[in-house]
């Protein structure tokens, strides 16, 4: 088995569009009334679904969380220090709601935190060094 992506169930499926798209950069084809939207970023598989669809999909209604969440995070990764400070600021000058402003951890790695319109945490960190998938480095 190998972990293909990961998908989002959305209550306001514009809203959401407009963010990963004109926020975060993500290429996105589908109109903003799109049901569910499938993208590919960096081989990674990311969905948003509508809840309503997913719901009537499976013949049951299902308890989300409301407003900022820490059930999980989706992890951005940029090459550099000066990256993750430029990609925040950017990001909250174009609406994204500020979480942890940009911070070099005890461990190395600079970080910091935004969310998107439905609460769900974004990680925006480097380790000052291109991008290395985990079974590419030396642990």
């Amino acid at each position: 088995m190998r972990l293909d992506g990961f998908g989002l169930f959305v209550n306001n499926m514009a809203k959401m569009i407009r963010f990963y798209r004109d926020v975060l950069g993500f290429e996105i084809k589908e109109s903003d009334d799109a049901g569910n939207v499938y993208l590919i970023k960096d081989d990674t598989l990311f969905m948003l679904y509508g809840r309503e669809n997913f719901e009537k999909m499976t013949s049951r209604k299902y308890e989300y969380v409301k407003g900022l969440n820490a059930h999980f995070e989706i992890a951005l990764y940029v090459d550099t220090f000066d990256e993750v400070d430029k990609t925040y600021a950017d990001a909250v000058s174009r609406g994204a709601v500020r979480v942890l402003e940009p911070v070099t951890e005890p461990w190395g790695q600079r970080t910091c935190y935004i969310s998107d319109p439905e609460g769900n945490l974004i990680e925006i960190g480097s380790w000052n060094k291109p991008f290395r998938r985990w079974s590419d480095k030396d642990m």
